[in-house]
Protein backbone atom coordinates (compact mmCIF):
# COMPACT_ATOMS: atom_id res chain seq x y z
CA UNK A 1 0.00 0.00 0.00
CA UNK A 2 1.25 3.61 -1.54
CA UNK A 3 1.71 6.25 1.36
CA UNK A 4 0.67 9.84 0.34
CA UNK A 5 1.46 12.90 1.97
CA UNK A 6 -0.90 15.93 2.55
CA UNK A 7 -0.54 16.25 -1.62
CA UNK A 8 -1.22 13.16 -2.28
CA UNK A 9 1.79 12.66 -3.70
CA UNK A 10 3.21 9.04 -3.59
CA UNK A 11 6.38 8.51 -1.51
CA UNK A 12 7.31 4.86 -2.04
CA UNK A 13 9.90 4.03 0.37
CA UNK A 14 13.03 2.22 -1.45
CA UNK A 15 15.82 2.41 1.02
CA UNK A 16 16.26 1.16 4.58
CA UNK A 17 16.22 2.41 8.07
CA UNK A 18 19.63 3.19 8.69
CA UNK A 19 18.93 3.51 12.20
CA UNK A 20 18.61 0.08 14.37
CA UNK A 21 15.86 -1.89 14.93
CA UNK A 22 14.99 -0.89 18.73
CA UNK A 23 15.26 3.05 17.66
CA UNK A 24 12.75 1.99 14.59
CA UNK A 25 10.42 -0.50 17.34
CA UNK A 26 10.18 3.38 19.84
CA UNK A 27 9.83 5.47 16.90
CA UNK A 28 7.12 3.18 15.85
CA UNK A 29 5.42 3.01 19.49
CA UNK A 30 5.83 6.57 19.70
CA UNK A 31 3.77 7.80 16.39
CA UNK A 32 1.14 4.86 17.65
CA UNK A 33 1.17 6.67 20.85
CA UNK A 34 0.74 10.28 19.18
CA UNK A 35 -2.47 8.98 16.50
CA UNK A 36 -3.82 7.54 20.03
CA UNK A 37 -4.05 10.76 21.96
CA UNK A 38 -5.23 12.57 18.44
CA UNK A 39 -9.05 13.73 18.24
CA UNK A 40 -9.26 12.92 14.20
CA UNK A 41 -6.13 10.91 13.71
CA UNK A 42 -3.17 12.42 11.65
CA UNK A 43 -1.89 13.27 8.39
CA UNK A 44 1.46 12.02 7.28
CA UNK A 45 3.22 15.80 8.24
CA UNK A 46 1.56 15.96 11.00
CA UNK A 47 3.17 12.91 12.19
CA UNK A 48 6.56 14.20 10.73
CA UNK A 49 6.74 17.34 12.56
CA UNK A 50 5.23 16.02 15.96
CA UNK A 51 8.33 13.38 15.97
CA UNK A 52 10.72 15.31 14.58
CA UNK A 53 11.25 12.37 11.56
CA UNK A 54 12.27 13.10 7.64
CA UNK A 55 9.37 12.48 5.86
CA UNK A 56 11.24 9.06 4.65
CA UNK A 57 11.65 7.76 8.05
CA UNK A 58 7.85 8.61 8.68
CA UNK A 59 6.38 6.98 5.79
CA UNK A 60 8.53 3.94 6.36
CA UNK A 61 7.09 3.47 9.54
CA UNK A 62 3.59 4.55 8.30
CA UNK A 63 3.78 1.94 5.99
CA UNK A 64 4.91 -1.01 8.38
CA UNK A 65 1.88 -0.07 10.70
CA UNK A 66 -0.68 -0.04 7.87
CA UNK A 67 0.49 -3.21 6.76
CA UNK A 68 -0.02 -5.32 9.47
CA UNK A 69 -3.19 -3.20 10.69
CA UNK A 70 -2.27 -1.31 13.89
CA UNK A 71 -3.16 1.89 12.01
CA UNK A 72 -5.13 2.60 8.73
CA UNK A 73 -5.88 5.94 6.43
CA UNK A 74 -9.24 7.05 6.52
CA UNK A 75 -11.72 8.75 3.75
CA UNK A 76 -10.18 12.00 5.03
CA UNK A 77 -7.02 11.00 4.54
CA UNK A 78 -5.91 10.71 8.22
CA UNK A 79 -4.03 8.08 9.79
CA UNK A 80 -6.42 6.56 12.33
CA UNK A 81 -5.94 3.36 14.36
CA UNK A 82 -6.97 0.05 12.78
CA UNK A 83 -8.58 -3.22 13.23
CA UNK A 84 -5.58 -4.39 15.04
CA UNK A 85 -5.19 -2.19 17.74
CA UNK A 86 -8.27 -3.39 19.30
CA UNK A 87 -6.51 -6.27 20.04
CA UNK A 88 -4.13 -4.49 22.01
CA UNK A 89 -6.79 -2.58 23.41
CA UNK A 90 -8.68 -5.66 24.85
CA UNK A 91 -5.62 -6.90 26.00
CA UNK A 92 -5.05 -4.19 27.85
CA UNK A 93 -7.70 -4.16 29.89
CA UNK A 94 -7.64 -8.03 30.76
CA UNK A 95 -3.89 -7.07 31.92
CA UNK A 96 -5.08 -4.38 33.93
CA UNK A 97 -8.30 -5.56 35.60
CA UNK A 98 -8.27 -3.94 39.18
CA UNK A 99 -8.06 -5.93 42.15
CA UNK A 100 -11.33 -7.26 43.57
CA UNK A 101 -11.45 -5.12 46.46
CA UNK A 102 -11.21 -2.06 43.79
CA UNK A 103 -14.49 -2.34 41.72
CA UNK A 104 -16.85 -3.18 44.79
CA UNK A 105 -15.25 0.55 46.64
CA UNK A 106 -15.80 2.87 43.86
CA UNK A 107 -18.92 1.44 43.08
CA UNK A 108 -19.98 1.99 47.33
CA UNK A 109 -18.94 5.89 46.95
CA UNK A 110 -20.74 6.39 43.67
CA UNK A 111 -23.85 5.25 45.33
CA UNK A 112 -22.56 7.41 48.77
CA UNK A 113 -21.97 10.68 46.93
CA UNK A 114 -23.82 10.51 43.91
CA UNK A 115 -20.45 11.48 42.23
CA UNK A 116 -17.55 10.29 40.21
CA UNK A 117 -15.40 7.77 41.69
CA UNK A 118 -12.15 6.20 40.66
CA UNK A 119 -9.31 4.03 42.53
CA UNK A 120 -5.65 4.70 41.06
CA UNK A 121 -2.60 2.29 42.29
CA UNK A 122 1.04 1.64 41.72
CA UNK A 123 2.12 -0.33 38.78
CA UNK A 124 5.90 -0.86 37.80
CA UNK A 125 6.61 2.55 38.76
CA UNK A 126 3.53 4.65 37.39
CA UNK A 127 0.69 6.02 38.74
CA UNK A 128 -2.31 4.38 36.55
CA UNK A 129 -6.25 4.75 37.22
CA UNK A 130 -7.06 1.47 37.49
CA UNK A 131 -10.98 1.59 37.24
CA UNK A 132 -13.53 4.59 37.13
CA UNK A 133 -16.88 5.00 37.36
CA UNK A 134 -19.16 8.04 36.19
CA UNK A 135 -21.76 9.76 39.08
CA UNK A 136 -25.31 10.06 38.81
CA UNK A 137 -25.64 13.58 39.33
CA UNK A 138 -27.05 15.59 36.20
CA UNK A 139 -24.11 17.53 36.28
CA UNK A 140 -21.20 15.67 37.75
CA UNK A 141 -17.56 15.23 36.62
CA UNK A 142 -16.62 13.26 33.67
CA UNK A 143 -15.53 9.92 33.31
CA UNK A 144 -12.03 9.29 34.76
CA UNK A 145 -10.07 7.97 31.63
CA UNK A 146 -8.42 4.27 32.50
CA UNK A 147 -4.61 4.08 32.35
CA UNK A 148 -1.19 6.05 32.87
CA UNK A 149 -2.43 8.91 35.10
CA UNK A 150 -0.74 11.18 33.30
CA UNK A 151 0.19 14.63 35.29
CA UNK A 152 0.20 13.05 38.53
CA UNK A 153 1.38 15.60 41.04
CA UNK A 154 -1.90 18.01 39.77
CA UNK A 155 -4.00 15.20 40.84
CA UNK A 156 -5.53 13.94 43.94
CA UNK A 157 -4.54 10.51 43.87
CA UNK A 158 -1.29 11.26 42.38
CA UNK A 159 -0.45 12.97 45.30
CA UNK A 160 -1.54 10.75 47.52
CA UNK A 161 0.34 7.67 46.24
CA UNK A 162 3.51 9.54 46.05
CA UNK A 163 3.16 10.71 49.83
CA UNK A 164 2.68 7.01 50.90
CA UNK A 165 5.27 5.72 48.84
CA UNK A 166 9.23 5.21 49.31
CA UNK A 167 11.59 7.72 48.90
CA UNK A 168 12.89 5.80 45.75
CA UNK A 169 9.65 5.26 43.96
CA UNK A 170 9.08 8.44 44.77
CA UNK A 171 12.31 10.08 43.53
CA UNK A 172 12.14 7.53 40.49
CA UNK A 173 8.75 8.53 39.27
CA UNK A 174 9.34 12.30 39.75
CA UNK A 175 13.20 12.23 37.80
CA UNK A 176 11.10 11.20 34.78
CA UNK A 177 7.90 13.64 35.23
CA UNK A 178 8.05 17.02 35.22
CA UNK A 179 5.78 19.26 37.31
CA UNK A 180 4.38 21.11 34.15
CA UNK A 181 1.06 23.37 34.76
CA UNK A 182 -2.73 22.35 33.96
CA UNK A 183 -4.08 25.04 35.57
CA UNK A 184 -3.04 28.07 37.45
CA UNK A 185 -3.89 26.33 40.30
CA UNK A 186 -1.27 23.61 39.57
CA UNK A 187 1.99 23.03 42.06
CA UNK A 188 5.14 23.81 40.04
CA UNK A 189 7.87 23.76 42.13
CA UNK A 190 9.78 20.48 43.79
CA UNK A 191 9.90 22.57 47.20
CA UNK A 192 6.10 23.09 47.07
CA UNK A 193 5.46 19.58 45.95
CA UNK A 194 7.54 18.23 49.23
CA UNK A 195 5.40 20.67 51.53
CA UNK A 196 1.94 19.46 50.17
CA UNK A 197 3.08 15.36 50.27
CA UNK A 198 4.31 16.17 54.01
CA UNK A 199 0.57 17.56 54.86
CA UNK A 200 -0.85 14.72 52.90
CA UNK A 201 0.85 12.18 55.28
CA UNK A 202 0.10 14.10 58.57
CA UNK A 203 -3.71 14.55 57.17
CA UNK A 204 -4.23 11.29 55.86
CA UNK A 205 -5.86 12.31 52.54
CA UNK A 206 -4.88 14.47 49.21
CA UNK A 207 -7.31 16.82 47.52
CA UNK A 208 -6.75 18.64 44.30
CA UNK A 209 -8.89 22.09 44.42
CA UNK A 210 -8.87 22.66 40.50
CA UNK A 211 -5.45 21.37 40.46
CA UNK A 212 -5.90 19.54 37.53
CA UNK A 213 -8.84 21.16 35.87
CA UNK A 214 -10.89 24.04 36.61
CA UNK A 215 -14.43 24.07 38.05
CA UNK A 216 -13.25 20.52 38.94
CA UNK A 217 -12.29 18.87 42.46
CA UNK A 218 -10.82 15.48 43.83
CA UNK A 219 -10.31 14.25 46.98
CA UNK A 220 -8.10 10.83 47.87
CA UNK A 221 -7.93 8.70 50.88
CA UNK A 222 -5.23 5.56 50.85
CA UNK A 223 -6.87 2.25 51.09
CA UNK A 224 -6.52 0.22 54.18
CA UNK A 225 -4.70 -3.08 53.74
CA UNK A 226 -2.88 -2.53 50.67
CA UNK A 227 0.28 -0.41 52.32
CA UNK A 228 -0.40 2.66 50.49
CA UNK A 229 -0.54 1.30 46.64
CA UNK A 230 -3.95 2.30 46.47
CA UNK A 231 -5.65 5.34 46.58
CA UNK A 232 -9.92 5.85 46.36
CA UNK A 233 -10.88 9.08 44.64
CA UNK A 234 -14.46 11.34 44.47
CA UNK A 235 -14.76 13.98 41.91
CA UNK A 236 -16.95 16.65 41.73
CA UNK A 237 -17.90 20.13 40.36
CA UNK A 238 -16.38 22.51 42.76
CA UNK A 239 -19.25 24.43 44.08
CA UNK A 240 -20.81 20.97 44.94
CA UNK A 241 -17.15 19.78 46.13
CA UNK A 242 -16.71 22.72 48.62
CA UNK A 243 -20.11 22.54 50.24
CA UNK A 244 -19.59 18.41 50.63
CA UNK A 245 -16.15 18.04 51.67
CA UNK A 246 -16.33 16.77 55.02
CA UNK A 247 -19.18 14.42 54.21
CA UNK A 248 -17.30 13.13 51.17
CA UNK A 249 -14.18 12.49 53.21
CA UNK A 250 -16.06 10.93 55.78
CA UNK A 251 -17.69 8.61 53.17
CA UNK A 252 -13.99 7.51 51.68
CA UNK A 253 -12.41 7.17 54.75
CA UNK A 254 -15.86 4.58 55.69
CA UNK A 255 -15.17 3.40 52.46
CA UNK A 256 -12.03 2.37 52.17
CA UNK A 257 -11.75 0.96 55.70
CA UNK A 258 -14.32 -1.77 55.06
CA UNK A 259 -13.27 -5.27 54.27
CA UNK A 260 -14.81 -7.47 50.81
CA UNK A 261 -17.59 -9.12 52.58
CA UNK A 262 -18.84 -5.71 53.70
CA UNK A 263 -18.41 -4.18 50.75
CA UNK A 264 -20.30 -6.82 48.90
CA UNK A 265 -23.22 -6.67 51.83
CA UNK A 266 -23.59 -3.19 50.98
CA UNK A 267 -23.40 -3.78 46.86
CA UNK A 268 -26.21 -5.94 47.32
CA UNK A 269 -28.03 -3.99 49.09
CA UNK A 270 -27.88 -0.94 46.67
CA UNK A 271 -28.54 -3.26 43.95
CA UNK A 272 -31.74 -4.99 45.75
CA UNK A 273 -32.73 -0.85 46.32
CA UNK A 274 -32.07 0.38 42.81
CA UNK A 275 -34.63 -2.73 41.33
Amino acid sequence: MPIEDDEHVSKPVSKPLSKPRVQSAARAVAILMAVSRSADGMKAKEISEAMRLSRQTTYHLIHTLLGIGILRKNDQGRYVLGLGAGVIADGFARHLSPSEHLGPRVRAVVSATGETAYASGWIDGDIIALIAMRGKAAVSAGSVQTGLASHAHARASGKLLMAFAGTVEREHYLARHNLAPKTAKTIVSREALDRELATIRECGYAIDDEEFAEGLCCLAVPIEGVEGRFALCVSAPKERFDVNRDKYLRILRDIASLDKASLDKENRLESNSDS
